[in-house]
């Protein structure tokens, strides 16, 4: 088992939490069972649902200021063979949470993270993508540009 370090690696592992707090809980399903792993899972500390405060600034370079709160759950565990996982995702999904949390150890390992990179998280990303590319026509479809008329009576 390599195990893995270096800054790409951070970058990787970012952008992995990323893709699994954002996918659908369904398709990660079907996506690790392509593995046909099953490892044995014990957890560091229980499945978690809580709160987290939202942060904004206005015009996205002003003062912060706490927009409200908002549900996730995060999970930790450990595989039988010493990997560790994290995860935390909106909502209250304690089965998504602890799935992403296992996918991200099975990630820990080098020769794995290529493996997991291939069936788990590229093709969820390219859907996330396909998602995202559809919203934004869906919202760029109900454009509504205005304008003013200057008038000659303020003169």
């Amino acid at each position: 088992m390599a195990m893995l370090d270096g800054a790409g690696t951070d970058a990787r592992r970012r952008d992995r939490f990323a893709v699994l707090a954002r996918c659908d809980f369904t398709e990660l399903e079907q996506r690790f069972r392509t593995l046909d792993l099953d490892p044995d899972v014990t957890f560091l500390r229980p499945v978690e649902t809580g709160l987290v405060m939202l942060r904004g600034r206005a015009g996205g370079t002003g003062a912060a200021f706490n927009i409200g709160e908002a549900t996730v759950t995060r999970a930790s565990v450990r595989l039988g063979d010493g990997r560790i996982g994290h995860s935390v995702a909106l909502g209250r999904d304690r089965k998504r949470a602890t799935l992403a949390a296992v996918v991200d150890a099975l990630a820990s390992d080098a020769d794995e993270e290529i493996r997991v990179e291939e069936a788990i998280i590229a093709p969820l990303r390219r859907a996330l993508s396909e998602a995202d590319r559809h919203e934004v026509e869906r919202v760029a479809a109900t454009k509504v540009d205005f304008f003013t008329m200057v008038r000659g009576e303020d003169e």
